[in-house]
Formats: structure tokens, C-alpha cells, sequence
């Protein structure tokens, strides 16, 4: 079996959405002794930001017209679509900045279609767990309720466009216990803490069954 693992915080060392992918990635691993794990951390090993540009228009040049620079960004594009289409599982740690997907994340989600094309099912049918965290609230009801612009984008590439089964869970307040001004708020953010790590469990337990 073989499993895929991304992670996306630029804070490696005190990273809650790691913590949350760690959780299920050790229900797997418990399972599957013998398995292997392909990682990518964008937040440590970071994809140029300009490459995706350039791993575009390479598609829409003919392979024997390419610059050099076209065919290092269409292989790059190519190698990062195969990681995703060689796993049987899969686990995707992203944490929310500003309201919204990260720059090095978008640009690693560009290059996978840049090289496998807009339509590829790379995770058709297979399990796959999405795990984001969050350093305000976002919950109905609540002042940023609709500021999370990070989430629905996720499932919607994971899920409808590379046709994932898909399981998100989701820690919100993950600021609450270094900012003062959040101070209230932190026995909530303690029980979401907890509430968050039980899903991330129950989910890489769900890797293993399906």
C-alpha cells in the first residue's frame, strides 16, 4: 500500500494542521507496516512561484519547440500529477493564511493540472483525508462567518475535480492560546483541539478500511 502525504505550513516546527495529519497518518501506518509514504512539504520545500506559468503555456507548445525551461516546469507538472495517481491513499494537511488557500499551495495545485490536464480523476475512488486548521472561528453565527475562503476550495479540487473520497476535518481558535485578545476563547479552542485530534484518528482509521 502506499500513501500520500502533503503538508503546507510554513511553521513545520508548531504546525496544529501536522499535528492533525500525524494523528491519521499513524492509523495507517499501524495498519500497513510494510507500506511506503511519498512526501511533499510546500512549506519547507516550496515550488518557484513563477513555474506554473511556464509549465502552462509548455502545454500549449509542441514538446520539440519547448524551452528548456518549458520542459523542466511541463516534467516538474508531470512528476507532481504521478505522485497523486501512484498513491492509494492519501492525506492533505493545509492550514488557512489570510482568509484563504496559501500561495505555495495554489501554485503546487496549478502544476498537478498543468500536468495531468484540468480533467484528470488523479484520486478517483480513492480515501482520502483533508485536514485544515484554522486560527480564528468561522462558525455560523460568528463575526468571520464566510471568511473562510480556504475550505470549500479544497474539497472542491479533492473531491470534484480529482474525484476523491473525501473526509475534512477541521480545527478552528488554533490562535486562541498565544493571542490575548482571544483569551476567552480559549477553553473552546482546548475542546476543539481535542474534538479535532479524535476526528484526524477516526479518519486515518477510515484510510485503513476503505
Amino acid at each position: 500500500m502506499h500513501l500520500f502525504r502533503l503538508d503546507a505550513s510554513i511553521m513545520p516546527g508548531a504546525s496544529t494542521s501536522a499535528e492533525l495529519a500525524n494523528a491519521a497518518e499513524a492509523e495507517w501506518a499501524a495498519a500497513h507496516p510494510e507500506g511506503t509514504v511519498t512526501r511533499r512539504n510546500l512549506g519547507t520545500d516550496p515550488l518557484p512561484g513563477d513555474i506554473w506559468a511556464t509549465a502552462a503555456l509548455a502545454g500549449f507548445t509542441p514538446e520539440d519547440q519547448r524551452t528548456p525551461e518549458q520542459q523542466e516546469a511541463a516534467a516538474l507538472g508531470a512528476t507532481l500529477a504521478e505522485e497523486l495517481r501512484a498513491a492509494d491513499a492519501a492525506i492533505i494537511a493545509v492550514p488557512l493564511y489570510n482568509w484563504g488557500v496559501s500561495q505555495h499551495f495554489k501554485t503546487w495545485v496549478d502544476l498537478v493540472i498543468a500536468g495531468a490536464g484540468p480533467t484528470a480523476e488523479l484520486l478517483k475512488g480513492k480515501p482520502v483525508v483533508l485536514l485544515t486548521s484554522l486560527g480564528g472561528g468561522f462558525a455560523p453565527g460568528t463575526p468571520r462567518e464566510g471568511w473562510d475562503h480556504s475550505t470549500p476550495y479544497l474539497e472542491r479540487i479533492l473531491r470534484d475535480v480529482w474525484g476523491a473520497e473525501l473526509t475534512t476535518v477541521r480545527r478552528e481558535l488554533t490562535l486562541a492560546a498565544v493571542n490575548p485578545a482571544m483569551e476567552g476563547l480559549r477553553g473552546l479552542a482546548a475542546e476543539y483541539h481535542t474534538q479535532a485530534l479524535d476526528a484526524a484518528t477516526a479518519a486515518g482509521k477510515a484510510l485503513v478500511r476503505a
